[in-house]
């Protein structure tokens, strides 16, 4: 299983790594776009591992639906206020120094979560990793589109998601080799120390966004910097343009309040919550404690959660090759549709079968898989994509924060809520809602959403502004 995991993991960096010729000098392109979206690697672990340490934390630490709810979400609390912190200080002091700070973050919390005593203590520390996992969530997709070059900027953006899944994929394989050890969640938790302390040393590698050393008028920087990843002549170009818009953006933060940037403001907000309201995290947080509960042995639950995570993993991978083609507003609709329509169907089947036949296990199982499979070649990584496009260069850290924030609230609910809902009605009635509210948000995508694929951030914002002003 790690050798498929190594090598679809290899498989797509080294197709990335073959678009991006022609476009990109190949020295650096690894270092910078690897470390630049390693915080996206342990996002995804350090969220993905309650799924596997849970069913275990549960009889350790003697904890009630109520408590269990506290262990998964506080990790979501904190990074509801990583993420708003991560954006506006990374306006200020850059991209670069969060990314380190963020590093820090993740090996303190990762540590506290793995020596904790009582669930108080668990909590605690989850809030604190819940932190930098907010923060990465919001500067790790910025960076990578500050950084890329716009005729791949959708495939490179979607490394994030790439790496996320990754995460979430390794926290399912070593959930499942460690489900025999004595105090093994202890040990899932704090391996989350070795891709932190990896990601602090890359932190001192990568170099500072080229928009940000601009818009602080260290142009000389920002030039030294695109040309270790682009021609002389192309990094030129791209000055001139970055130049043009920071020339327009004479208000600084004050700009995230203007009639132009508020449609975008509430177009940011509105994809990250009904990102989280598809119901992905209630998927992917509670898979095994479903499964347990239809009668699954814990260790097959968590096996099957593995697999949920390779395919996860094999269609994020997928959809780099499609962003970039198909365009971001089409994926998200045919999401919409597949996803929403499963999660009605599983909801109405386990409904008419009842938890005590033997087929709503295969039937749960198949509906998850072709969720987890829409939604990894559409909503996962689209809206993170989009999130770090259509916000204008002076605001676009504080922007993707609050738009950002607006996920984890909205992940904090489907998480808090998803196991209280399921020991007291079943999968069916929290699964309806979600259908429900997808085929609803399709409706919003049609109507709002603005293509962005094959245009740089510049071209994008000059054009926003042209709809939102005249």
């Amino acid at each position: 299983m790690f050798m498929s995991l190594a090598w679809l993991t290899c498989l797509a960096v080294k197709k990335l790594i073959k678009k991006i010729e022609g476009h990109m000098k190949t020295s650096n392109k690894i270092v910078i776009f690897f470390f630049g979206a390693l915080g996206g690697l342990l996002f995804g672990y350090d969220t993905g591992i309650i799924a596997s340490a849970l069913v275990y934390i549960k009889g350790d630490l003697q904890l009630t639906p109520i408590g269990e709810a506290w262990v998964v979400s506080g990790i979501i609390l904190g990074a509801a206020i990583g993420a708003i912190g991560s954006g506006f200080l990374s306006d200020k002091v850059g991209r670069k120094k969060v990314v380190f700070i963020e590093a820090v973050i993740f090996t303190a919390g990762s540590l506290g979560c793995a020596l904790s005593i009582t669930a108080t203590q668990l909590i605690l520390f989850r809030f604190v990793l819940g932190l930098a996992v907010g923060g990465a969530s919001a500067l790790v997709p910025l960076y990578l589109s500050e950084m890329a070059p716009k005729e791949i900027r959708g495939a490179l953006s979607a490394l994030n998601q790439v790496m996320i899944i990754t995460g979430i994929v390794m926290a399912s394989i070593i959930g499942y080799i460690l489900t025999s050890s004595a105090d093994g969640w202890r040990i899932m938790l704090g391996l989350g120390v070795v891709p932190s302390i990896i990601m602090a040393l890359g932190a001192l590698m990568i170099p500072e966004s080229p928009r940000w050393l601009i818009a602080k008028n260290k142009e000389a920087e920002a030039r030294a910097v695109l040309l270790k990843t682009r021609s002389q002549t192309i990094a030129e170009e791209e000055i001139i343009e970055i130049k043009r818009v920071v020339a327009l953006e004479d208000k600084g933060i004050r700009e995230i309040t203007d009639k132009w940037v508020r449609p975008l403001l509430w177009l940011g907000i509105f994809l990250a919550i009904l990102q989280q309201f598809t119901g992905i995290n209630a998927v992917v947080y509670f898979t095994p404690t479903i499964l347990v509960g239809l009668g699954v042995a814990p260790a097959d639950a968590i096996l099957y959660n593995v697999g949920l995570g390779v395919v996860m993993l094999v269609m994020t991978i997928i959809a780099t090759q499609l962003i970039d083609k198909v365009g971001r507003k089409n994926l998200l609709i045919y999401g919409n549709a597949i996803m929403s329509l499963c999660l009605i169907v599983l909801a109405v089947i386990s409904k008419i079968l009842g938890n005590n036949d033997g087929n709503i296990v295969w039937v749960t199982v198949g509906a998850f898989i072709v969720f987890i499979a829409a939604f990894s070649l559409t909503w996962g990584p689209v809206v993170w994509v989009l999130l770090g496009e259509i916000f204008p260069l002076q605001v676009r850290g504080a922007a993707m924060s609050i738009a950002t924030l607006a996920l984890w609230i909205a992940n904090f609910i489907v998480s808090f809520t998803f196991p209280i809902l399921l020991s007291w009605s079943g999968i069916s009635m929290a699964f309806i809602i979600y259908g429900v509210i997808g085929l609803t948000s399709l409706f919003y995508v049609r109507h709002y959403v603005v293509e962005t694929k094959g245009r740089s951030l510049e071209e994008i914002e000059q054009d926003f502004r042209k709809i939102h002003i005249t």
